[in-house]
């Protein structure tokens, strides 16, 4: 090949001559396509050989475990409820359990023994919220551990003394608005839902014009043992066939500092049991009392399931406000993580600050609003504009009485 040769011009080529060479040029081309893709290709596979390497199966037998009790808050706002659904993995319990599975807690659902305290609906927030069940645990014996038939945990080798850190390693794997808050050993026979004593719910909201010590003295009659059936939703899919339950204490106040109907209040329920729905029913009509569409009296007559023994027709309250505030136990000393409440509490701090600045800008925008003077519309002759005629109250405005001849 004699390298002194000149390369031909392009202009000196002939017709011929320059379809040959674009044809060579593109055959260089495509060579060039198919070896960066073959290497980039090879290089892929061999990342994901790399990264996928066989997980050794973990061998629970090596194991015992224990009972215990979990303590779990969370922001429930953006959540499809708590219990695992068929429709949606959506849930709190579904996020639970994947954490449970991931740290090797449990071995399955369907084998941990697992109960939970309460049910919170969609958008419903829990502060209190108690589950237990049967995780994995380093010891061999003490309160709440559960001897491997044939005592294999006590042949493996490693630390048999210092119990696994529950609340920390759940919490590196959960949603930031899931947290395990804290943990305690229980014996066999404690269940979250059958040993729990009482249940607290809070309900939250700003007085608008709202009178709160009507709402207050109407919460009064809840309390007692009464036949709530046309204070929920019926559940019957469930097994729920008796609507009695007793409640303890309830009551309605003024917590915020502000003035006016932007002050915060808060509807505090204290009960053994609930039913579906019942503490936004109850706030339903303690709504429609403060805001004198319903005298206080009107508890007393849905009480009374002769007089009304159909639920009438009325709107729910929202389930944004409601939270799962407290759950009570007998004897249960709930065992933090110090480093892992720190990280909760800085957590929770940060999610309160975006949250009251939001409010403070959309108040500081309210009140500028509220200092403008705006002149009254004076209705003209030939206008074209008609006020709306006000709606005109009626007795009975806020519960509308199912008619008896309607299934």
């Amino acid at each position: 090949m004699d390298l002194t040769a000149e390369t031909p011009k392009p202009e000196d080529l002939t017709r011929d001559e320059l379809i040959a060479k674009v044809r060579q040029l593109e055959g260089i081309v495509k060579r060039l396509e198919s070896t960066n893709s073959t290497t980039e290709q090879s290089s892929t596979q061999g990342k994901k050989q790399r990264r996928q390497k066989p997980q050794r199966k973990f061998d629970f037998s090596k194991y015992n475990t224990r009972h215990v009790a979990l303590r779990v808050a969370y922001l429930g706002w953006s959540y499809d409820g708590f219990q695992s659904q068929e429709t949606t993995d959506n849930t709190i319990e579904a996020r639970l359990f994947e954490a449970l599975s991931k740290t090797r807690l449990i071995e399955a659902r369907q084998m941990s023994n697992y109960h939970r305290c309460g049910r919170t609906d969609k958008g419903v927030s829990a502060f209190g919220q108690v589950i237990s069940l049967d995780l994995r645990t380093n010891l061999v014996e003490g309160p709440g551990v559960i001897p491997r038939p044939g005592e294999s945990a006590n042949q493996r080798d490693g630390d048999k003394t210092t119990e696994i850190k529950y609340v920390y390693i759940l919490n590196k794997v959960l949603p930031a608005d899931i947290r395990v808050l804290a943990w305690a050993p229980v014996g066999p026979d404690f269940s979250a839902r059958f040993s729990c004593q009482q249940r607290t719910y809070k309900y939250f909201f700003p007085r608008g014009n709202l009178d709160i010590q009507r709402m207050h003295q109407a919460a009064q009659k809840l309390v007692g043992e009464h036949d709530f059936r046309n204070f929920c939703k019926m559940d019957v899919a469930n097994g729920v066939v008796t609507f009695i339950r007793r409640i303890i204490s309830a009551h309605v106040r003024v917590t915020g500092v502000e003035t006016g109907g932007y002050q915060m209040c808060e509807f505090q329920v204290v009960g053994n049991a609930f039913l579906w729905h019942q503490v936004r029913c109850m706030v339903a009509i303690l709504f429609l009392i403060g805001g004198g569409q319903e005298e206080p009296d009107i508890v007393d007559s849905l009480l009374d399931v002769k007089k009304h023994p159909r639920k009438p027709q009325y709107h729910m309250a929202s389930e944004l406000p409601l939270v799962l505030y407290d759950s009570t136990f007998e004897g249960l000393n709930w065992i933090y993580d110090c480093e892992t409440h720190e990280q909760t509490l800085h957590h929770l701090q940060k999610v309160w600050c975006g949250h009251v600045i939001k409010t403070n800008i959309l108040k500081s925008m309210l009140d500028s609003l509220e200092k403008v003077e705006v002149p009254k519309n004076r209705e003209k002759e030939g206008t074209g504009i008609e006020e709306v005629p006000k709606n005109r109250e009626k007795e009975g405005t806020g519960i509308e009485e199912v008619p008896k001849n309607r299934e």
